[in-house]
């Protein structure tokens, strides 16, 4: 193989190992988010639970102002029918 020939063949094999090089740090950093995305996406329904049980003490709250009564109660003590 002539000198010449060999300096080409040694640029590119310079050149793609440079390429793959990007790639795997490309691949890296999208293994990273991908993590990172999975961890929130298994935080989410934590979160979504608590915002609903606090719905729903909250609705529970409300109803206990109202007392013990059943609504036919209520109707009735307003004066109306069940």
């Amino acid at each position: 193989m002539s000198r010449e020939a060999w300096v080409r063949a040694t640029d590119a094999s310079n050149l793609v190992h440079g390429e793959v090089m990007t790639l795997c740090t490309i691949v890296l950093g999208q293994m990273l988010e991908i993590k990172e995305l999975q961890s929130a996406d298994r935080r989410r329904p934590t979160g979504q639970v608590t915002a609903l049980q606090a719905q729903v003490t909250t609705l529970q709250g409300q109803q206990g102002l109202a007392g013990d009564h059943t609504r036919s109660e209520l109707l009735e003590e307003a004066g109306g029918s069940a």
